[in-house]
């Protein structure tokens, strides 16, 4: 053979040998790659649920930091004495839907934002984390806010609070102990005493029982969420699902040779009247502890809409159809009865955790659902699941944290009603409680809270504000001369404050809006020292 033809295999051997010895390897990292990835999806998945909404608050704040960082930093250009000189461009809505009806430089690199609450149990170290920012002083915040205060489009009653998470003192106050109508931010106090009376992994059971030898009776736990629609597949939790339990409930019956039964429906696990004060209305419909898709007439899942008058009855019918769909033919009419105390389970479904309704809730300003939390911490108090009952539990839960109630009066879960009465020190408190540590059984009130001019009922406010826009999370509260906020910001130090501002009496409900929502940003664009 050639000298030349000699070398030209052996080049190809070569070749060949290390393109297998570089399969290999990339088999072996592939291998070692997925072993890793394994290992970390079971140690999620192994994490508490009230963990995990920690971590993706954490990651949700971070992110959002670095988008305003770097939105600020091509848009406003330079800073002054610590304030901004020019504005930030205007934020993009991304959810237009509400839950009330009243009426940058690539060659840089990023900045990288601290993270809003640390991980469950963990203190910062000296010199890092939340509690080493610099502290604003009371003077300091005053002369951003008590300008604002005297916003003429505010009403004659204002009053506001703020707090500093890490030394959980207040820094700044004006009227903060008057109580006043909260509207919707009484949900604040909805969801922190279900979350203290059930706690956070509670789920609630929709359940078929037998009563007798071919009756079955379908009751109700409260579940808002419970559904008749198909499931979202974009959906990462799924809730509770008419169609699920009458797959179960068919299959129980054909087991026990059963195809022709009597149906009878129970939503006696709520008491009293199941009309709220103010009458039929679209932003609720009538409490009951069952109801599929929260009794809508029309194919929306939040805000107002039109509401069936019979919750418990239509479900019902609803579900002796999607039993016959499934070769059991329901005897008569459903009637509403009492299920037999200790009857036997057929099947059931179960809600997303308490922890998941308090965030949608939270998020949408959801009336149907804070009725229902505000009956879960009766039911879990030992109270009667009633409007009267209800708010004794609340009242009762907060009591038991040594939460500031002077005034306090609970009228329902949802803010609906005007006779609520709640002060901004309140409010204040029950974010700080919801935002410590120590308290991660009360996570979910901080993860639902809306995103200024991103999501839920904040959605459509906060455009064009450059320092409140994705920093602050915030609760709403609005009814007619009534607009109130509550939530939390990171000041421009990187201090984590919440907040709270109430006015009563206002006139122009869009601009009341704007002057609370001012107040918010300048906390958020706040240095104050």
């Amino acid at each position: 053979m050639p000298e030349t033809r000699k070398w030209q295999v052996r080049w190809q051997s070569a070749q060949r040998s290390a393109q297998r010895t570089a399969r290999d390897a990339a088999d072996a990292a592939g291998r070692s790659a997925r072993a890793a990835a394994g290992t970390v999806r079971q140690a999620w998945q192994d994490t508490p649920r009230h963990t995990q909404q920690t971590w993706r608050l954490t990651a949700v704040s971070a992110a959002t930091g670095l988008t305003v960082a770097l939105v600020a930093v091509a848009a406003a250009g330079p800073w002054d004495s610590g304030q901004r000189t020019a504005e930030r461009a205007e934020a993009a809505v991304v959810d237009g839907s509400s839950g009330e009806h009243h009426a940058a430089e690539p060659d840089r690199p990023a900045p990288s934002a601290a993270p809003v609450l640390p991980a469950l149990g963990v203190r910062p170290a000296a010199g890092t984390g939340r509690g080493a920012a610099p502290v604003p002083t009371g003077a300091g915040l005053a002369d951003a806010l008590a300008p604002l205060l005297k916003d003429p489009a505010l009403g004659p009653l204002r009053t506001a609070s703020v707090v500093d998470v890490a030394a959980g003192r207040e820094v700044f106050g004006s009227g903060q102990g008057k109580a006043a109508i909260p509207a919707s931010t009484v949900k604040l106090a909805t969801a922190v005493a279900a979350l203290s009376a059930r706690g956070p992994e509670h789920r609630i059971d929709t359940s078929v029982v037998t009563a007798g030898k071919d009756r079955i009776v379908l009751v109700g736990g409260g579940d808002p969420t419970l559904t008749v629609r198909a499931p979202q597949p974009t959906a990462a939790e799924q809730p509770a699902n008419l169609r699920t339990l009458a797959d179960a409930t068919a299959r129980a019956l054909k087991q026990r040779h059963l195809t022709t039964v009597h149906l009878g429906y129970d939503a006696s696990a709520y008491s009293g009247p199941v009309e709220h004060p103010i009458g039929p209305n679209e932003n609720l419909a009538p409490v009951t502890a069952l109801m599929t898709d929260e009794a809508r007439l029309d194919d929306s899942d939040h805000g107002p809409a039109p509401r069936d008058a019979d919750p418990a009855g239509a479900t019902a019918r609803t579900f002796a159809d999607l039993l016959h769909e499934r070769g059991i033919t329901v005897d008569g009419t459903p009637n509403g009865t009492k299920a037999p105390a200790h009857a036997q389970r057929l099947a059931a479904v179960h809600s997303l955790p308490l922890s998941s309704l308090v965030e949608r809730m939270l998020t949408y300003s959801d009336n149907d659902i804070a009725e229902a939390l505000a009956r879960q911490a009766a039911l879990g108090s030992g109270r009667p699941a009633s409007f009267a009952g209800a708010a004794e539990a609340v009242h009762h839960a907060l009591a038991r944290q040594h939460l500031p109630l002077a005034g306090a009066v609970f009228k329902d879960g949802s803010g609906l009603d005007r006779d609520d009465k709640v002060s901004a020190a309140l409010l204040s408190r029950l974010l700080l409680q919801a935002a410590a540590p120590d308290h991660p059984a009360l996570r979910s009130v901080v993860t639902g809270l809306p995103v200024a001019a991103f999501t839920g009922t904040l959605s459509n406010r906060y455009t064009g504000q450059s320092a409140g826009a994705g920093a602050v999370r915030a609760k709403t509260g609005t009814l007619t001369g009534v607009n109130t906020l509550a939530g939390t910001v990171v000041d421009a130090d990187g201090r984590l404050l919440v907040f709270s501002f109430m006015t009563t009496g206002t006139t122009d409900a869009a601009g009341a809006q704007r002057a609370l929502d001012n107040l918010a940003s300048a906390v958020a664009n706040c240095g104050c020292r």
